[in-house]
């Protein structure tokens, strides 16, 4: 059944002119059918690169906004019209206006998990892999960092000659991970190195072997010696990284760190898009589309 409809989509993608970007917390059954897969931002950078007239992201709505911003000549799908962000979400356009006001000496630095409304009223976007460098880089010293207080808070301790306020936000499947769900992983495994995004805790964060990114702790198990690992992060890397080195044994940190928005696309919602059955386009005024690429423009400038 499976493998019938990805034969589907195969062949229905050439014909409609599709290019598939999944992020890697979607299922392998999707990846398997992906042309890109990835964190979000590069996968918005692969598809400025694609020749195809249509780009259908599965992931979640900021990811598809942020792929429309760098490629507005080609129609950009979302595969789910419903999965959101909660972390991008929680911050309103008129929210930030009053950050601003309440720190006007402060240059507003987005972590790309934010909407392109939000982004039209920042100065610079980071990824969770490039934060660090990109601050780095920043001439000013006084940032406002939004959303993610904790990805925030890992920043700050990198880079402590900068002065980063942070706003009470963050991803909260990320942030519902706990020391003591640290405490009792490593009992469990006691040879096992600990690896975890920035956007958990503090108290988790300092208690790992590897902090970064997604693509940073695939990469960094892909390099390692070690043949156990327990993972902080969203519970699908966990199923990836175990197919992709079957010889190593990785444990969840929590059986509850799942995006449930991640988890709404199905294969069948992505070939019904393909048919022309299901989806949503996704659309921005162009002047919307220039003043959120600003922020990201400046964080390409900054990364060089």
């Amino acid at each position: 059944m499976i493998a019938d409809v990805q034969k589907e989509i195969l062949s229905l993608k050439k014909e409609k002119d599709f290019c598939i970007l999944a992020h890697c917390y979607q299922t392998p059954d999707i990846l398997e059918i992906a042309d890109f897969t990835g964190d979000s931002f590069a996968l918005s950078t692969k598809a400025m690169d694609v020749e195809n007239k249509n780009i259908l992201m599965c992931g979640v709505r900021f990811m598809a906004e942020t792929v429309k911003i760098f490629s507005p000549d080609k129609k950009v799908w979302l595969s789910k019209p419903d999965a959101g962000c909660p972390m991008a979400e929680q911050l309103d356009i008129d929210s930030l206006r009053k950050l601003r006001e309440q720190y006007p000496d402060h240059v507003v630095v987005a972590y790309v998990n934010t909407t392109a409304e939000l982004k039209t009223l920042c100065d610079v976007c980071v990824t969770s892999s490039s934060a660090v460098q990109i601050i780095s880089n920043m001439p000013e010293k006084k940032i406002l960092f939004i959303p993610d207080c904790n990805l925030g808070s890992y920043v700050q301790k990198q880079v402590p000659d900068k002065e980063i306020v942070t706003i009470n936000g963050g991803c909260p499947v990320h942030s519902s991970l706990t020391a003591e769900d640290v405490r009792k992983a490593k009992a469990a495994h006691p040879t096992a190195q600990f690896l975890v995004h920035p956007e958990c805790i503090p108290a988790v964060v300092e208690m790992a072997d590897y902090a970064g990114s997604t693509t940073g702790i695939m990469d960094y198990v892909a390099k390692s010696d070690c043949r156990e690992f327990i993972i902080g992060t969203e519970n699908s890397i966990v199923q990836h990284l175990q197919l992709a080195y079957p010889e190593k044994m990785f444990y969840p940190l929590s059986k509850h760190c799942v995006c449930p928005d991640m988890k709404l696309t199905s294969l069948t919602d992505v070939l019904s898009v393909i048919k022309g059955h299901a989806g949503e386009e996704i659309n921005m005024s162009e002047e919307m589309r220039i003043q959120a690429k600003k922020c990201m423009d400046r964080m390409l400038e900054l990364g060089k």
